[in-house]
């Protein structure tokens, strides 16, 4: 219970201050000419004035609040190591024992480094945890708080300030002097030009010293590359050459040694996205047509693309009697192109052309070798492929996936997707092809073959090969049977998507990753991983996969399309996965590169005694083992004092407290006060009459 006095005017303080002063000037006046009855007059002044300001006594119930005391354990995946959970478990259990003894704590328990995010569960952000436990309590309540962490904690505030007045105290879980090796990149690059060096520097550091040499393995897409020899301590470089467009993998790992805490930390990965140089691509037109400019603007349009393109507009047996000084034509550089920079084309186009003579017999020998070495090759076929001076009747026809019949078919039809078209990746999920008739225009002529090789995906009139794809040794071929694309590009009958249907052909016979008929790409995003698996076939069976500690798992993939598979699986490892299926295998990092909660993982006292200083509170290890755990004592102490000792903690206690009810007395309420202030001036009138 605690007693106050209040004042409960009757008037307002204006009002009393009006008749208090003249009452008051009037009673001195009287005191100083020592009339008779002043000081009883001045006794019922006062006790009119303190009727009019009515004095009331209070008595106030009050319960004292608690204090809050954060508890805020450090779960993160650097706590894992060797004994440290176990440590952590113990210590927790004691201290809350120990805290439950004093009735004017409330404990908050908060576990922090479990959160949902990936770079959240990769960094131990204690402060951000302390900030949220405290975030609904008044600065007058906070007692403090006790971390149990293994001392390397990322959100460390710049000032060391956690933004209360109150200690916080941190017991260090680990032991003293503990060793570890590990890898870290210095400087590697988010892109890279294919098949041209790349330089990344790293370091390896231990704590055990510096000047040792150590082997660094490295690794591309999980294919071990070099061996590179390293000086602990000091930064090296190596050239790495990166080996295909997309995403690649590069993996540099240091060996481990006898001791260290752990070998997570002796791998660093980066993701390097591949870029390949402007491929270049020739394009040869047997003469002008309406088709011609639909490839040129196309492959022009591409910023990726360097084009070589040439006409064939006179043709050597066109003789008009034109000397050759005075045509304002360019010669067709048949040797340049087709013998001494043949290979330096990704991509050749034989657009509506014919064997007239303009190469000689012996350069088509030139082209097929150039498939077969890795080259790509394309025949848009007119009704020229039909004829006898068809490219077909030369050294090329061994590379062609069909030879012509000899028909030219001009009726109308819908170019459709074939079974095997609705799975391939050239023409899966073609706008328009998923109704019947397909949503876009007609064409009106093709040519006819005899048979097709290779991968018919879109077939024409009479069901007949309207585009073949086919590999030839390291190379690739596409014939498309028609010269009618154009009416697509021009908008006939509302067009079609011609754009995306000639591009995926372009670059799919220039081997671009994202085309492969079978694919198998696994891609970490978050803490989930995703696997999609391309193939031509109808069922390819689950994924399987390694996680970064050896653990074997199982994806089963489902359907999201023709050709398409899908699964994902929901891990809590951060790392390196080998994911495979069928004689496919890829590599998946989940989580982020690197992570903090990996790069430095011995146990510290220094990153928290900065705090510890600032606050008054103390940092310390946690000794004894498991079993015999030793810990501080706790002490309640007042606002000012200290907050710390050689072998105890203290926490601070509040003086806040919740008023439950009060209880009013006036004191000159009722016939009491009525009846003295009539006693005060009677006594006055009293001494008045003598």
């Amino acid at each position: 219970m605690t007693w106050s006095l209040s004042f409960e005017p009757l008037l307002s303080w204006t009002t009393l201050g009006l008749l208090a002063i003249p009452m008051a000037l009037l009673a001195v006046l009287a005191l100083w000419r020592r009339q008779r009855g002043a000081l009883f007059r001045l006794a019922a002044l006062a006790a009119l004035a303190l009727a009019l300001v009515n004095p009331v006594l209070l008595d106030e119930l009050r319960q004292p609040l608690k204090s809050v005391v954060a508890l805020v354990v450090d779960r993160s995946q650097s706590q894992d190591i060797r004994d440290r959970t176990a440590q952590t478990d113990a210590a927790l259990a004691e201290l809350k024992t120990r805290l439950a003894r004093f009735d004017q704590f409330e404990v908050r328990e908060i576990d922090a480094g479990q959160a949902a995010s990936a770079e959240e569960r990769t960094d131990t952000k204690l402060f951000g945890a302390l900030d949220s436990a405290f975030r609904d309590v008044p600065p007058s309540r906070i007692a403090g708080a006790i971390m149990v962490t293994d001392g390397q904690v990322h959100d460390v505030p710049a000032n060391n300030n956690p933004g209360f007045d109150a200690p916080v105290h941190a017991l260090i879980t680990g032991e003293e002097g503990e060793r570890d090796r590990r890898i870290r990149l210095e400087n590697a690059p988010r892109f890279g030009l294919v098949d041209k060096p790349l330089p990344m520097t790293y370091r390896v550091l231990d704590t055990a010293g510096q000047g040792d040499a150590v082997n660094v393995r490295v690794s591309i897409n999980g294919n071990p590359v070099a061996t590179e020899r390293a000086i602990v301590g000091q930064p090296a470089t190596v050239q790495v050459t990166i080996p295909t467009a997309g995403r690649n993998i590069v993996e540099f790992s240091v060996e481990g040694v006898q001791g260290e805490l752990t070998t997570t930390n002796n791998r660093a990965v980066a993701l390097v996205d591949g870029i390949r140089e402007n491929l270049r691509v020739l394009l040869v037109s047997g003469e002008p047509h309406a088709g011609e400019r639909t490839w040129r603007n196309l492959l022009k349009s591409d910023a990726s693309v360097d084009l070589v393109h040439f006409t064939i507009l006179r043709p050597p047996e066109k003789q008009d009697g034109t000397p050759i000084n005075e045509l304002s034509l360019i010669a067709f550089p048949t040797r340049e192109l087709f013998v001494d920079k043949i290979n330096d084309f990704d991509l050749i186009i034989f657009d509506r052309y014919q064997h007239r003579d303009v190469l000689p017999i012996l350069y088509y020998d030139y082209i097929a070798e150039y498939v077969e070495n890795g080259g790509a090759l394309l025949i848009a076929a007119g009704p020229e492929y039909a004829g006898y001076q068809s490219i077909a009747n030369t050294p090329l026809m061994s590379t062609l996936p069909a030879l012509p019949s000899g028909e030219v078919i001009e009726e109308g039809f819908y170019p459709r997707l074939t079974d095997l078209g609705q799975r391939h990746p050239v023409t899966r999920g073609l706008e328009g092809s998923a109704q019947e008739p397909p949503r876009w225009s007609r064409w009106f002529r093709q040519i006819g073959v005899d048979s097709a090789q290779g991968e018919v995906v879109m077939k024409g009139a009479g069901d007949r090969p309207l585009l073949v794809l086919e590999r030839k040794g390291e190379g690739r071929v596409g014939m498309f049977l028609s010269d009618q694309g154009w009416l697509w590009a021009r908008g006939y009958e509302g067009g079609g998507p011609h754009v995306s249907l000639y591009r995926r052909i372009a670059h799919w016979l220039m081997k671009e990753p994202e085309l492969e008929e079978e694919r198998l790409i696994a891609v970490g995003r978050g803490m989930v991983l995703n696997v999609t698996r391309q193939t031509m076939s109808d069922d390819p069976g689950p994924a399987s996969v390694i996680s970064p500690t050896g653990q074997r798992l199982q994806i089963p993939l489902t359907s999201n399309q023709p050709g398409l598979f899908t699964g994902s699986l929901e891990t809590d490892e951060v790392g390196l996965y080998q994911i495979a299926n069928g004689d496919l295998t890829a590599l998946a990092h989940v989580g982020p590169l690197n992570a903090p909660e990996f790069a430095d993982v011995v146990s510290t006292t220094e990153r928290l005694q900065p705090v510890a200083d600032e606050t008054g509170g103390s940092v310390r290890r946690l000794e004894g083992g498991v079993t015999g755990l030793s810990l501080p004592n706790i002490v309640p102490v007042r606002a000012n004092g200290e907050t710390s000792g050689r072998d105890w903690m203290g926490l601070r206690v509040t003086d806040d407290s919740v008023l439950q009810s009060v209880s009013r007395t006036p004191l000159f309420g009722g016939f009491f006060g009525l009846a003295l202030l009539l006693m005060a001036i009677g006594a006055m009138w009293y001494r008045e009459g003598r």
